[in-house]
């Protein structure tokens, strides 16, 4: 199947998917709680399916580990499209760029640098903070003895520093006392085994922000908002997370003021962090309505129906296939310098023909669904 997706001479570009299946760590005797990050067989399936059908070949791979026993045994892809989130230690998101890189293969999103900066919580908000943008004020309690040092105004809020998909959020992470603050901290660092990022609350709405595209090209796709019903707190916690489809209400946001606000920040911080391809950034506001920056994830969920990336793209009227095509195109036009690794060696991947990651005219909003 020839298409602008082909490598040089025609020839079509061998994709390698490599992820962390939930099932496969499952059946290695992990549990629930060691897995919440990783993806479903029908999230792998969509997406190879997916890729194939914008006429590359591709090639499930799987995990790291898995990934360096293929590597070792002398096998090369032209692009690996990389969303495995690592198993432990804060620079596992890291494990799969770092490998890549050094058999000189390119790959879909952010580099191992950004992938291990924004999963430490405080390291990614001193960035955006020291770039002038917007983020609740914070400490860290490495150890239960640092929570008389804590200096925030009440109420606060705490979570793990180095976790996804709302791990270790619930409605205690909330706190309004000392005495709370040193419960919910101890509970924090004996179950996770990692510091606890301690914030002041801010009680104002919640939202998501998309983005595409790399360097001064980089827009947001679109933003949507996030309302968790029955929570007196509103707080977006790993159970609502895991239940949203009961829980949680996903609503298209295009209000003109605040949403310039929230697109500045969002493009803000993903510049300050030299995120690429695509990222989702978590904004909050503030009691008087201020948008600031939470956290950004460099490798968002890609479920067709329960990510937060695809739901946005579908709000904004593009179709998952666009996007996955995009974020292809994204990557493709940033590494077409480079030469691959694989059975291409030495062949530039080609420039794709039309603009890198288009914009799209907002379209109809979606029916709410879950996210993740």
């Amino acid at each position: 199947m020839k298409s602008d997706s082909g490598g040089g001479n025609g020839e079509v570009l061998n994709v390698g998917l490599v992820y962390d299946l939930r099932n496969d760590y499952l059946a290695e005797g992990y549990g629930e709680d060691d897995v919440a990050e990783f993806d479903s067989e029908e999230t792998i399936a969509s997406l190879e399916g997916t890729i194939r059908s914008l006429g590359y070949t591709v090639d499930r791979i799987g995990n790291v580990r898995t990934l360096c026993r293929r590597l070792a045994g002398g096998e090369r892809w032209d692009l690996v499209f990389n969303i495995a989130e690592g198993l432990s230690g804060r620079c596992r998101e890291s494990q799969v760029p770092a490998m890549l890189e050094a058999y000189g293969i390119p790959y879909t999103f952010s580099d191992a640098l950004v992938c291990a900066l924004t999963l430490d919580k405080a390291f990614a908000k001193r960035i955006v903070r020291d770039a002038g943008l917007a983020t609740p004020a914070f400490e860290v309690v490495e150890r239960a003895a640092d929570v008389a040092d804590v200096g925030l105004r009440y109420p606060l809020f705490a979570k793990p520093l180095a976790e996804g998909t709302g791990k270790g959020v619930d409605a205690a992470s909330r706190i309004n006392s000392p005495a709370e603050l040193a419960r919910v901290c101890e509970s924090l660092l004996a179950r996770f085994e990692q510091p606890v990022l301690v914030e002041e609350f801010l009680p104002g709405r919640e939202f998501t922000a998309a983005i595409l595209g790399n360097g001064p090209r980089a827009y947001v796709l679109g933003v949507m908002e996030i309302v968790v019903i029955d929570d007196p707190h509103t707080i977006y916690s790993y159970k609502a997370k895991e239940e949203c489809e009961h829980l949680v209400r996903y609503l298209p946001f295009r209000d003109g003021a605040l949403y310039g606000q929230i697109e500045a920040l969002a493009l803000g911080a993903y510049h300050a962090l030299q995120c690429r391809d695509t990222s989702r950034v978590d904004v909050r506001c503030d009691g008087q309505g201020r948008p600031h920056f939470m956290e950004v994830n460099p490798l968002p969920g890609l479920h067709p129906t329960h990510s937060d990336l695809p739901m946005i793209a579908t709000q904004e009227g593009m179709s998952y296939s666009e996007l996955i095509g995009a974020i292809m195109t994204c990557a493709r036009e940033r590494t077409h310098d480079k030469t691959t690794a694989g059975k291409t060696a030495g062949t530039a991947l080609p420039q794709t023909t039309g603009k890198a990651c288009p914009r799209r005219d907002r379209g109809m909003p979606v029916p709410h669904r879950g996210g993740g």
